[in-house]
């Protein structure tokens, strides 16, 4: 289907209506500012609207674009006073304990929870091994006595809540939404009798639950591009509205008894699959379509995307700001725009089955790659391979498996059969994506920042304009040069990066910080053999960083607690791991990491002070937590400290996130001494006890720590400590990956990524 002007009349308008709400939900306590803006852009489109000459005149757009934008912002200015009620606005600034009323509105995460509280969104945050959280279901109601902050300028939620006491479980989710959470937790336990990863697999595929999948595969989706499988998206939202019609319409049902169903259809699946942005992107497109239909007046793709981002917005505007929507958005129109014209290029060279198969992630991948970038700095070199590979089988594995979780309470027998079948292509999937992942080079590098993601989009248009052929012959010969241009120089780029940075970096490094962006990822190597202390947030990021540093096995894992900017990143060495070090879990989210750990053939042992080992020519020892006595979190973080056993080597003391009472315990405890090298704690916030660095007088302070992270981290009375006590400190937000090796006669050599 070739797209037409009157296919484009929209677009103007619904990026308008996107720039203004992402401005406008930014702008915190300006109302009145954003009021005389909203009543400028009405009269702007009265005037419009009078002076415009035929609907296809350029008076018309603009009165569109100035119409979807003052429609947008009166949503912000309206919903702005609602969002930040003065009660609890006054609590925030006061910061005391407060009660609280929250309806759940989403699953919980790493000890968090999405809610709201009379209609207002907040984020709350239970204490460590708080059930009522842990074990929360959509619909919920929890009571929680705890402390306001506001949140950022143009978050989604208004408020994050702190638990200052157990959170109470008071009602549980009824009637619609109740039973959806039912028929999601029956289909994910009929599964998980299925072998395999397929089996944890196939849930994301059909309803979009990830929960089971299992975590090496869920990193090894990321790298290889495959997961927006299981984010529910059009393509299931079209399965399901066209199956519904296609059985309505051989049932003789009239057009008005088909749209009908589709749509009752689509509500449901919604309510199965829960209302994340990409699914109500979907959803709401859908149902454009629908009534448009009703009405006899099918939609075209493209005005259907338009008028679904502008109905969206003017429902929630805090949506332009997520990431999730406007991944969906970008891949929605990605197919709709690119794929058949990338297609009718590559059928130049490839079979017309191949070509199509082939274009359809190309066109989406191509859509979605420099937002992708702002995410995960990479290039996912196999990405469209394994998409070409994995795609025809998410199909039906979706069928199958949706309608085995619609049988699963009516017909148990006939769904465990119907969940076989969707099996067989999960698997499939989960083999691609494991393979994929594991070539060499799965991840390529690219530059960071503004600079990275405008290369990327120049890049982008002028593939697009060579696979489409436009412009000229004349500019198609520079635009293919310049790209054999790019080409060469990106890999000769990264070829010389790595030699310069091989051929610059100490061999003898025994201690490295990864920069993993706002949090903990640090490894010791002896003798051949590797500690890993903490794997940050992200495992893309700590997988690059083991890749830098040519490290696959991984003899001892410490995660020092269970915080996620210090065990986010686990998937990443999930079966790379001999023996790992655990502390006091303090929720089941803190159980799975460690059950997935020892599924993938490591020996996960939970410790406390005197347990120790040996790394190599290094002896190791936990000096804290104690047994007993110390709540699970900060607290409580496995504290190693490492020292020369039989060689001349460095030695170190890595604290995680210790407080000052418990470093203050610590150094009453365990009376560590000097140190090569320590790891400060809790990223260099304030809360450190100075007499304990004065009693290791480290020479080289490591901390981990994201550029422009929002705690003040590291914080001056943190540096003033170090530079007290003579220990020099290294950032990873300003020094990028750093080393650490001895340089004889008990001094330390230092290389850093972006210092030399």
């Amino acid at each position: 289907m070739k797209i037409g002007t009157r296919d484009l009349r929209l677009v103007p308008a619904a990026v308008f209506a996107w720039v203004v709400a992402a401005v406008a939900v930014g702008i915190r306590d300006n109302e009145p500012v954003l009021g005389l803006v909203c009543v400028a852009l009405w009269l702007g489109a009265g005037v419009t609207v009078t002076l415009a000459r035929g609907a296809r005149s350029w008076s018309a757009t603009v009165a569109l674009g100035l119409i979807a934008g003052a429609i947008v912002l009166s949503a912000v200015v309206l919903a702005a006073p609602g969002r930040e009620p003065p009660d609890m606005l006054a609590a925030a600034h006061s910061s005391r304990t407060v009660p609280l009323s929250v309806a759940v509105t989403g699953p919980p995460v790493a000890g968090r929870v999405r809610g709201t509280v009379g209609g207002v969104p907040v984020l709350v945050f239970g204490q460590p091994g708080d059930a009522a959280v842990g074990g929360a279901a959509i619909g919920d109601v929890l009571e929680v006595s705890g402390s306001l902050r506001r949140s950022d300028p143009g978050e989604d939620v208004a408020f994050l809540v702190f638990a200052r006491g157990p959170v109470q479980h008071v009602a549980s989710a009824g009637g619609a939404v109740a039973a959806a959470g039912a028929l999601r937790a029956r289909f994910t336990a009929l599964v998980s009798d299925l072998p395999g990863l397929g089996a944890g697999l196939l849930p994301g595929l059909a309803i979009g639950d990830t929960t089971a999948v299992d975590p090496g595969l869920d990193s090894d989706m990321k790298t290889a591009s495959l997961s927006h499988l299981t984010a529910v998206s059009g393509s299931n939202c079209a399965i399901v509205v066209g199956l519904v019609f296609a059985v309505a319409a051989g049932a003789g049902v009239p057009r008005w008894g088909r749209v009908a169903a589709a749509s009752a259809a689509l509500a449901g699946f919604v309510l199965l699959v829960t209302p994340q942005p990409s699914v109500l992107r979907a959803a709401v497109m859908a149902g454009i379509a629908l009534a448009a239909l009703a009405l006899s007046r099918p939609g075209r793709g493209i005005p259907l995307l338009c008028a679904a981002v502008i109905v969206l917005l003017v429902t929630d505007p805090w949506l332009s700001r997520s990431y999730g929507f406007v991944l969906s958005v970008l891949a929605t129109a990605g197919l709709l725009c690119l794929a058949l014209p990338i297609a009718q290029a590559f059928a130049r060279v490839l079979p017309r089955g191949v070509a199509f198969l082939v274009a359809v992630p190309f066109a989406a991948q191509l859509a979605c790659q420099p937002v992708l970038l702002m995410l995960d700095p990479a290039l996912p070199v196999y990405g469209v391979v394994a998409n070409v590979l994995a795609e025809p089988a998410a199909p039906l594995a979706t069928v199958a498996g949706l309608a085995s979780c619609l049988l699963t309470p009516i017909a148990p027998g006939v769904a465990t059969a119907i969940a076989w079948v969707a099996w067989v292509p999960s698997s499939w999937i989960a083999a691609v994506a494991t393979f994929t992942a594991g070539l060499p080079g799965a991840r390529s590098p690219w530059p960071t920042g503004p600079l990275g993601v405008g290369l990327l989009i120049l890049i982008s248009v002028a593939l697009i304009m060579l696979l489409v052929g436009a412009g000229p012959p004349r500019v198609r010969v520079l635009l293919r040069g310049g790209l054999v241009i790019a080409l060469i120089a990106y890999t000769g780029t990264v070829a010389g990066g790595k030699i310069a940075v091989e051929l610059g970096r100490p061999g003898d490094w025994e201690f490295a910080l990864c920069d993993i962006g706002q949090g903990d990822a640090a490894v010791v190597r002896s003798r051949g053999q590797i500690a890993v202390i903490d794997t940050g947030p992200k495992p893309a990021r700590l997988a690059t960083c083991l890749d830098q540093l040519g490290i696959d096995r991984i003899q001892l894992l410490v995660l020092t607690h269970y915080d996620l900017d210090h065990v986010g990143g686990v998937d990443a060495v999930i079966g790379r791991v001999d023996r790992a070090l655990i502390g006091p879990a303090s929720d089941p989210g803190d159980a799975r990491i460690a059950g997935a750990l020892s599924n993938a053939g490591a020996e996960v042992d939970q410790v406390s002070r005197g347990e120790h080992g040996a790394l190599g020519d290094l002896d190791w020892q936990v000096v804290w937590p104690p047994p007993s006595g110390v709540e699970p979190g900060n607290p409580a973080s496995v504290t190693i400290l490492v020292t020369p056993a039989r060689c001349d080597c460095l030695s170190g003391l890595f604290l995680g996130d210790l407080g000052e009472e418990s470093q203050l315990r610590l150094l009453a405890a365990a009376h560590p001494a000097h140190v090569d090298v320590v790891k400060v704690a809790h990223h260099g916030s304030a809360d450190q006890a100075p007499q304990l660095y004065e009693a290791i007088q480290a020479t080289v302070g490591l901390i981990g720590v994201g550029a422009d992270n929002t705690y003040g981290h590291p914080t001056r009375k943190l540096l003033d400590v170090l530079t007290a006590v003579g220990t020099a400190a290294l950032r990873s937000d300003l020094d990028g990956l750093i080393l650490v090796a001895p340089a004889g006669d008990g001094r330390v050599r230092v290389w850093t990524e972006r210092g030399g």
